[in-house]
């Protein structure tokens, strides 16, 4: 009982950073734009790259959660 509701824990607390890091990093995006808009395709790379970081974050949790959900960590 105790694992699955770590594995909860750790699995939520990832997605919610992971919500937080793509509205920030997709906010700076539209500000860059705003600012200058002739630098939109560079900025577009930059800000695919930044996502793919922050999305990392929430596939390597599901993977710890997964360990810690079936007792691999756990013991």
């Amino acid at each position: 009982m105790t694992t699955t509701i770590a594995a909860a824990i750790m699995l939520g607390l990832a997605a919610v950073g992971a919500g937080i890091g793509n509205s920030l990093v997709y906010g700076r995006y539209l500000e860059g734009i705003a600012r200058q808009p002739e630098a939109r395709g560079t900025l577009f790379g930059q800000m695919i790259i930044g996502i793919a970081f922050v999305e990392a974050l929430p596939i390597i949790s599901v993977a710890f959660g997964m360990l810690v959900l079936f007792g691999i960590l756990g013991k």
